[in-house]
């Protein structure tokens, strides 16, 4: 018997298992593709994203292999400079496509101990008081304690467990691909500048090798959106859009996206869980997708390992579902709004016009963007300091600086007063003494995720706020 099973062997599912693994937990990954996908849905990481890799050690093959481009300009594509003074050391977009992200999470995911099994797809399940069964299509059946459902948009795992996903379905769609463009730059360029005035889900953009990244609206919505689109619907598509089709030709691979909306009613059935897509689906709007499912994952694994290995406080698995759920739906939220100001349709045009107007103001500029790259989240652990709730920035520390702590996922006690303890969960906890200028409180506590469970200096209140997020304490 696994410990754990994800199904979806995508940046969420393996995120999700490089987590479990820093806590030993044994765990299969089952991809029901043969090979990882070539399709670039995803271009790049947001700032906590990044700061997520900086916080387990894999930060760096990210920022060599990516590029960094300013914030300013990501909410519904409207054009503003980046704000100033935002809350982390890495104000920037690291345009890196999702076929890289997936190799590096999947090499380090190996390199940890996870098991990867592809042509693995599961096409049923049940559950009892000790664990799941997962039926795979070969007609396999395998144990584990947890299943968790990280298998997209069309989520097989949400399905047999008959978890609501309301929302809208898709009303427009968007042809994706990338091809070859006999067009000269000039021309790109100049069609390009004319056509996105009033036309925002176009765009032709160079990838590299010759080829271009092609975005341009379809006719209509397909039947069976499981049916990639053909290289004569991007030529006509681009003909009726752009008036030329730019000579596109030899497509490296196609695809289409609608900007249905949807979301989970749950993401935790007993011993069945949903995260990243198979959670939530959303017009690409801002970028936030593939982050968002980064960071659920990112939630959910310190807290599913301290249940498989016997510590976790009662509820809180529980808290993956209360903290992830509305963050989704914010995240639903604002792509509806974005997405209704990218219509070339005169009452949303206005509505655009109006919004860039505000967003000249420089809090408001500001408030958009933190939002997007989801370093604004707050999870409510009830009153206290205004930290409480909130994912800690890195900071430099007088030996160190703070991300590099928490490289094994674990909780930490950052005590710039040398007079607190955390005898009783030092197998859960580490408790660092050390002081910083950027830190004004006496000590916090942070969970294993970076978000600050406890600030103060009294030990009784400590004590009081530890079982809360690690159980326990031991004897």
């Amino acid at each position: 018997m696994f410990d754990v099973i994800i199904a979806g062997g995508g940046p969420t599912g393996v995120m999700l298992a490089t987590e479990l693994r820093l806590h030993g937990v044994d765990v299969l990954v089952l991809e029901k593709d043969a090979e990882p996908t070539s399709v670039v849905r995803a271009l790049g990481l947001h700032a906590r994203s990044v700061e997520v890799m900086d916080q387990r050690g894999l930060v760096e093959p990210f920022l060599e292999l990516g590029k960094q481009y300013p914030v300013g300009g990501f909410f519904a594509g409207i054009q503003k400079p980046s704000p100033e003074g935002l809350d982390t050391t890495y104000p920037f977009v690291l345009g890196i496509p999702q076929p890289i992200v997936a190799r590096l999470l999947t090499a380090h995911a190996i390199e940890l101990g996870v098991e990867i099994r592809r042509r693995g797809e599961l096409v049923g399940l049940s559950q009892d008081d000790r664990g799941v069964t997962s039926e795979l299509a070969d007609g396999t059946e395998l144990r584990s304690r947890y299943l968790v459902g990280c298998d997209g948009g069309r989520s097989t795992v949400r399905k047999l467990l008959g978890v609501g996903f309301p929302g809208e379905p898709a009303k427009v769609e968007t042809l994706l691909g990338e091809m070859a463009v006999t067009a000269s730059a000039e021309t790109v360029n100049s069609v390009m500048a004319e056509v996105r005035k009033t036309q925002k889900r176009f765009g032709l953009g160079p990838v590299g090798d010759g080829f271009h990244r092609v975005v341009v609206p379809a006719d209509g919505v397909a039947e069976d959106r499981t049916v990639p689109p053909t290289l004569e619907d991007f030529k006509r598509q681009l003909q009726a859009t752009a008036g030329t089709d730019f000579g596109v030709h030899s497509p490296r691979w196609l695809s289409r996206f609608g900007d249905a909306t949807r979301q989970a009613e749950r993401y935790h059935v007993d011993r069945v869980l949903l995260a990243g897509d198979a959670a939530h689906i959303h017009p690409p709007m801002g970028g936030q997708g593939l982050n968002l499912g980064i960071q659920d994952a990112f939630n959910l694994g310190w807290k599913l390992a301290a249940e498989v290995n016997g510590w976790a406080p009662a509820d809180l698995l529980d808290s993956y579902h209360a903290e992830r759920h509305p963050v989704a739906a914010a995240v639903l939220n604002n792509t509806r709004a974005q997405a209704e100001l990218m219509s070339p349709e005169p009452g949303p045009q206005a509505v655009r016009r109006l919004m860039s107007e505000l967003m000249d103001f420089e809090e408001v500029n500001k408030y958009l963007i933190e939002m997007l790259i989801a370093i604004r989240i707050r999870y409510d652990f009830g009153e206290g300091h205004e930290l409480l709730g909130k994912r800690m920035r890195d900071i430099d520390l007088k030996q160190g600086r703070l991300y590099a702590l928490m490289h094994a996922g674990r909780g930490l006690l950052l005590d710039q007063t040398g007079r607190l303890s955390v005898a009783g969960w030092a197998d859960r906890v580490d408790h660092v003494v050390d002081v910083s200028e950027e830190l004004d409180v006496p000590a916090v506590l942070l969970r294993p995720d970076g978000h600050v469970a406890w600030v103060g200096e009294d030990q009784q209140d400590l004590l009081s706020h530890l079982p809360k997020w690690f159980g326990t304490a031991a004897n």
